[in-house]
């Protein structure tokens, strides 16, 4: 099946999300199950949560975007520290992160803000290359940073474990990376502007139309996915459902949209990534039910420890170079069952921040290849260059919490 499937991706150049689908019906066949039609439909509702999930909350970036939430948010950062290039690079990082961080997609990251904040880096005096690296690191860090990474729900999913009690492990992995990976690519290059010379390169800020109401969709989101955890009278509704509910309060905040028109975008601009959801789960049911997932399980468990934790490395960026998602259900699964000594929370959130590398690995390198784009770089190898540092401190944070994972959780 894993054959089938590189073959159609790499060879043939199918969607993702096809050549999951078709390796699945091809496994089981040559699985002797026939066609399988119950599992395959069963499989591709797997991640129909995780689905339902990303789509609105593309639709609340569109709807940010639209709306010019975005922007302004933009404006001010660079207003308030266009001095001090620290805090600002800080900044533009979590700029960068946000997408990603409600939406679990590097993709809509680079997409979204990556194409806001790229113009005024380069006008800051980074060079398109390392613009792009920033961005593509960024866009990562985004994917796996709470309150949204589809990398660990996908796991989660596969070991009955519920997404909860994520937020702590996951930011003891992103903050440090956040901070070191935007000083590393950008405190040497980004350059002190004067105040006329940083009004020339503002985003408009839609602030002094429509005052603090602009805000109000942020605040509805972040109060009721947040307010449960200091409130009890917060009702739990569901992400998908606050995120379409911050979207709807958006319709009166900010500048004027069409709302339908929105949604459609969102929608097609998600449906790469849905589509993939949908296949990994097929791909997934048919590995079980053939039994090559437990053959996988197993032999990861009879791995010694070196040799284990030097597959993690090297196995789930590789495999995500096709899907990360991919690598998450495929091989993160596997690895959680194996490490079941450690906490699985930490276990998951290392193992995401792993998987998420996936997006820089050639052939698809989806990240560096579409942050190439935004900055007008032809070859994204160049773009890739740059970010192979910070993708070895990644990596390098990843394994170093997993074998730490014992005292973070008794600290934790």
């Amino acid at each position: 099946m894993v054959g089938i499937f590189a073959i159609l991706a790499m060879v043939f150049k199918l969607p993702i999300g096809i050549s999951l689908a078709l390796s699945a019906i091809a496994g089981a066949i040559l699985g002797e199950e026939g066609l399988a039609l119950r599992h395959l439909v069963e499989g591709s509702f797997g991640y129909f949560e995780t689905i339902l999930i990303i789509l609105s909350a593309m639709i609340f970036m569109k709807v940010l975007q639209a709306s010019g939430i975005l922007d302004t948010i933009a404006a001010f950062l660079l207003k308030t520290f266009y001095r001090k290039k620290l805090t600002l690079l800080f900044a533009v990082m979590v700029l960068i992160m946000f997408p990603g961080m409600i939406t679990g997609s590097s993709t809509t990251a680079v997409l979204s803000t990556g194409v806001l904040v790229a113009p005024v880096l380069m006008q800051l005096g980074l060079s398109k290359v390392k613009t792009a690296a920033l961005i593509a690191m960024g866009a990562i860090l985004g994917m796996i940073a709470p309150p949204v990474n589809i990398l660990v729900m996908i796991m989660g999913s596969g070991v009955d474990m519920p997404y909860v009690g994520l937020t702590l492990p996951l930011l003891i992995i992103v903050v440090p990376l956040a901070l070191i990976i935007s000083l590393w690519l950008g405190y040497k290059d980004i350059k002190i502007i004067g105040y006329d010379e940083m009004k020339s390169i503002l985003p408009e800020s839609f602030f002094s139309r429509y005052g603090f109401r602009l805000y109000l969709p942020l605040i509805v989101v972040l109060f009721l996915m947040l307010g449960q955890s200091f409130m009890v009278e917060v009702p739990d509704i569901g992400i998908p459902a606050i995120f379409l509910l911050g979207s709807l309060v958006g319709l009166f905040c900010g500048h004027p949209f069409h709302f339908i028109k929105i949604t459609q975008e969102a929608v097609k601009e998600a449906m790469p990534i849905l589509s993939i959801l949908v296949g990994v789960g097929m791909f997934i049911q048919i590995m079980t039910l053939t039994g090559g997932r437990g053959w996988v399980v197993l032999s990861f468990l009879s791995l010694p420890p070196v040799l284990l934790y030097l597959g993690i490395g090297i196995s789930m960026p590789l495999f995500g170079s096709v899907s990360a998602y991919g690598s998450a259900s495929i091989l993160g699964v596997p690895f959680i069952l194996a490490l079941i000594n450690k906490n699985a929370i930490i276990t998951a959130s290392s193992l995401s921040a792993i998987a998420g590398l996936g997006d820089l690995m050639p052939p698809t390198a989806l990240a560096g290849m579409f942050a190439a784009q935004v900055v007008g770089e032809k070859n994204y190898f160049k773009v890739l260059r740059y970010c192979l540092i910070p993708a070895l401190f990644e990596l390098s944070v990843g394994i170093g919490v997993l074998l730490l994972a014992p005292f973070l959780d008794n600290i934790i």
